[in-house]
């Protein structure tokens, strides 16, 4: 098990098939194991596939336009391509109860832990997966088309799939060691 977390890495490049339901379902059944101070589940799973991915890949558009109206042919068709990218995309929402005595924060760090589940779950079923972000997740035009809230934050976009043939998911530089982040408190 420690050989497979230490083993995991954003993918590149993701293909067909992605997770099929059941193995969708186990990897949202990780997500929800993520620590949760409060016992708040400020969390929410958008899952984008099928269909939903040309939908939601014409929100981003439409997101981009209004942040952006001047924006070229160029910038609009890598917009458009982001949802496209893996044949499974989850949008992870920190569902935010501002005032509560929980702080924001910890919400969201909730959320967050959570979208690191999901990808040590995809690792551990053999998928590849990469966690992106964007400026939809800040932009208040996506948020609302796109069902959420307005207290809602997007702590982004986990794209999950298979690795082409030969592809590890490695990384290709080499991880930093840990003691150079690390001090002692005495």
């Amino acid at each position: 098990m420690m050989e497979q977390l230490l083993s995991r890495a954003s993918a590149g490049t993701l293909q067909d098939p992605g997770p099929d339901e059941a193995a969708l379902q186990r990897i949202l059944a990780a997500a929800v194991r993520a620590p949760d101070h409060g016992k708040l589940r400020p969390w929410k799973f958008v899952v984008i596939r099928g269909e939903g991915r040309r939908r939601m890949s014409e929100l981003f558009v439409e997101s981009l336009l209004l942040r952006n109206p001047d924006a070229v042919a160029a910038q609009i068709e890598k917009e458009r391509a982001k949802p496209l990218r893996a044949p499974v995309t989850v949008m992870v929402v920190a569902k935010v109860m501002e005032g509560h005595k929980i702080p924001v924060i910890e919400q969201v760090i909730s959320a967050g832990a959570a979208a690191m589940n999901i990808l040590n779950a995809a690792h551990f079923l053999g998928f590849g997966a990469k966690w992106v972000t964007g400026e939809n997740c800040y932009d208040a035009h996506f948020r609302a088309r796109a069902g959420l809230d307005p207290a809602d934050q997007v702590v982004g976009f986990i794209h999950l799939g298979s690795l082409p043939p030969g592809a590890s998911g490695q990384p290709e530089t080499p991880r930093p060691d840990a003691s150079y982040y690390t001090v002692e408190y005495y």
